[in-house]
Formats: structure tokens, sequence, C-alpha cells
């Protein structure tokens, strides 16, 4: 590829560590995240398995002898391997038999059934997720505040230029796919749209051949975005579907949907967090229900800016989607993982970030910079809490971070303020 045109990834510096580790590395994430152009910036060959050239060719030789599409100049790029399961092993076994690092780059935009593979690949193959372009990557955050020194207490006070709300509904509605960067809002909100519909139209059926029933898996598809960052229950999604559709789905058919949808990087659900905690308040243990990119509910809610303008519940919904995405994609690359928590007593944080020492930060996500004092408040009243629990681990950062905001700078009573268009790994 054209090196010159090649928009720096995130998970670009991690690709380069784990290639010097291991002697593979999969690089798993939904379709047209950017996959594909990461790793051929990082390969010296490269094999395409769902090329349609020459009758699909390169799969038939894969199937025929996978060994063979190995040849080539490492690292060696094999772009979704999964049409090929057997490629797997594979490559483990030439991982082992040449016991060299960086042999390897695999992409994938789904994960096969275990049939054909008969090796986790564990210690030979790491696993990387990749994810659609957070703000920072696609140019749209100033980058003037790193997560990772705000995660230790550190910041320098900054004013930035702050969008306004119209530029923050473009965004929630573009998304983070690379193919829509620099498209004008209407013909970007095409991509997510048409995204859906090549996943449901082709992608579940051949996850594993088996035909499901695309209507309700659309059905589904509207209720979780009907649902997006809530930790709507399977039967809260049951319920809405009867009660918004008037269709009827059971629990089985819903949680075999969900699996596919997760499958096929379609849903990136946030794990509950209770663990850096070690209180003895009552943790809810549900997941808060997010798609991979926020764009994907916009579709699905059929959301336009006028239509948003005029329902500031949605939108704050689908922002906060915005902002759990890049905190996840910021605080991975440094080694933390991105929860939420809420508890019995009805406290809820929107986010929590867990460093890799245990230490961790509570967030709260506010579109208007007139809710910070109430989301401090928050933050303030739950920390105490924990405190005055024995065996509580209050947070080490309190944070708000939000949306119309042009100011990142710490409170008085310690609590930081950040714009989320001024926030980088």
């Amino acid at each position: 590829m054209n090196n010159e045109n090649y928009r720096p990834r995130i998970i670009d510096r991690q690709l380069e560590e784990y290639l010097s580790t291991f002697g593979a590395v999969c690089i798993e994430g939904p379709k047209w995240c950017g996959k594909t152009w990461t790793s051929s910036y990082h390969s010296k060959s490269e094999i395409y398995i769902g090329d349609p050239a020459g009758n699909f060719q390169n799969r038939q030789l894969a199937e025929m002898s996978p060994e063979l599409v190995l040849e080539g100049e490492t690292p060696r790029l094999i772009d979704e391997w999964q049409e090929v399961p057997p490629l797997w092993d594979a490559v483990r076994h030439r991982v082992d038999k040449a016991a060299r690092k960086g042999q390897f780059i695999l992409t994938g935009s789904a994960t096969p059934n275990h049939k054909g593979i008969l090796h986790s690949g564990a210690g030979r193959i790491a696993r990387l997720r990749m994810r659609t372009m957070s703000l920072w990557e696609s140019g749209d955050s100033c980058g003037a505040v790193s997560l990772k020194e705000l995660c230790r207490g550190v910041l320098s006070p900054a004013l930035i230029e702050g969008p306004d709300l119209k530029k923050l509904i473009e965004l929630v509605i573009r998304g983070g796919w690379p193919g829509s960067i620099g498209l004008p809002p209407e013909r970007a909100a095409l991509l997510p749209a048409e995204y859906l519909n090549a996943v449901v139209d082709d992608d579940v059926y051949r996850i594993d051949g088996v035909k499901r029933d695309t209507q309700k898996m659309r059905l589904l598809l509207r209720s979780l975005a009907r649902n997006e960052s809530t930790a709507a229950s399977n039967k809260t999604l049951i319920r809405d579907i009867s009660g918004a559709d008037d269709e009827d789905i059971d629990a089985a058919t819903v949680a075999s949907y969900l699996d596919i949808f997760k499958r096929l990087f379609i849903t990136d659900n946030q794990p509950p967090f209770a663990a850096g905690i070690r209180s003895s308040v009552r943790v809810k243990q549900a997941e808060k229900r997010h798609f991979a990119d926020p764009s994907l509910a916009c579709a699905l809610l059929k959301a336009t800016p006028a239509g948003l303008l005029g329902d500031l519940e949605t939108l704050g919904f689908l922002f906060e989607a915005m902002c759990e995405r890049d905190l996840r994609i910021y605080a991975e690359s440094f080694g933390a993982n991105l929860y939420h928590y809420q508890d019995y007593k009805d406290n809820e944080i929107d986010a929590v970030v867990e460093l890799p020492d245990g230490e961790w930060c509570a967030f709260e996500i506010k579109l208007g910079a007139n809710q910070i004092d109430a989301a401090a408040g928050n933050l303030l009243e739950i920390k105490k809490q924990i405190e005055n629990d024995p065996k509580g681990k209050p947070p080490s950062v309190l944070c708000v971070l939000c949306g119309l905001s042009n100011a990142a700078y710490k409170r008085p009573d310690g609590v930081f303020v950040v714009p989320v268009t001024a926030l980088k790994d």
C-alpha cells in the first residue's frame, strides 16, 4: 500500500510491540474499521483470502494447501483468515517450526466456530482488538489531554476550541469509520446503514452456514439501538421488541442472536466493575450495551441531525457511547480496561478505567457544561461512600468528560473536567 496515505492508528504501537514478542499477531474487529490498512502498513507481503478474483482462487488455494499461502516475505499479512479456519493451525505450526518473531499478521472480522481449529495458539499467536477510529485518530480531538497522564492525576489546564452541538451530533452520526472521514454528514450516514445490511444479509450466514430469521435479527438490532448505553437485560429486549414492534421472539433466540452479533464484532459491551472496589456493597453484574460504533445505533434509529436536536435524551445516550468507545481505545493502549459501575443503592458511574496496578478512575459523561456540577457531586458522593466502607478502595481520580466545554481543568473539589474533543491516549 502507499504509506503516504496511511492515517496512523493508536494500535500501531501495540502491533509493533507484539510483532517483536510473538510469532504471529491476530487483529480482530468489525469490518471496515481499518484492520487491513493497518496490517498492510506493517507487513512486507500479503494474501487476501476473501479476494473474489479468479473465482476466489486465494480461498481455494488456502483450502487445498494452507501451508502454501504462508509463503512470502515476513511479516506476511493473511487477511480474513477465518474464511479458511485451518489456516490458524497452519500459522501456529509455521511459527513453531521457524521459531522467529513477527512472522504473520492475521486479520479477522468474525470469530469462527472452533471446528477446524485444533490448537489455541497460546504463546504463539497474540490477539489484538481493533475498533473504529477515536476522535483523536480521526483528527476531531486536539489531543491536549492524555488519558494515561490524567489517570495518574496529571493535567495541565488548557483552553480548546470546543465544538458546538451540531458538530457533536455530526461526529456521533458519522462514527469512527475510516471510509467516512471527510464525507458530508448525509453521505457518511450511509456507511453504517450499509454495514448492517451486509452483516445481516451475508455475514450472519457465512459465519457458520446456518440460515436465521433476518427479520427477527433486525428487530433485535433495533431494540439494542433503543437501549444503547443502558444495562438492559435480555428480558427487557424481548419486552421492547414485543411493545415497539408487535413481534414475538423467545429468550433462546435472543441469546443466540446476541452471540452472533458478538462474534461478528457488531456489539462491544462494557462489563461491570467490582473487583477494584472490594467493598460490601452489592454490585450489579449487568453489562452496559454498546454497538461497535455509535453510528450503528444512529442508523438503526434512523437518527438525523434535526431529529437528535429535538431529542436530547437519545442524543445523550449516543454521545455517551461515543465517549466510552474513545475511553476504551485510549485505555487499552496502555494496558488499562474500561468498565461501568452500578450498585443496588442506585449509585452509578458511567465509566471506570482500571489501571494495570489495580488503581481505578471514575468518569461521568455529560453532554452539556451545565451538567458538570451535578456530575462532580455524584462522583464525590460515591467516593465518600466507598471510603466509609472498611473494605472499600476509592477511585484515585474523578473526572467529568464533557461535550460542550472549551476548557480542561481541575475543580477546587479535586474533580477534573475534560472535553472529549481534547482527549487522546
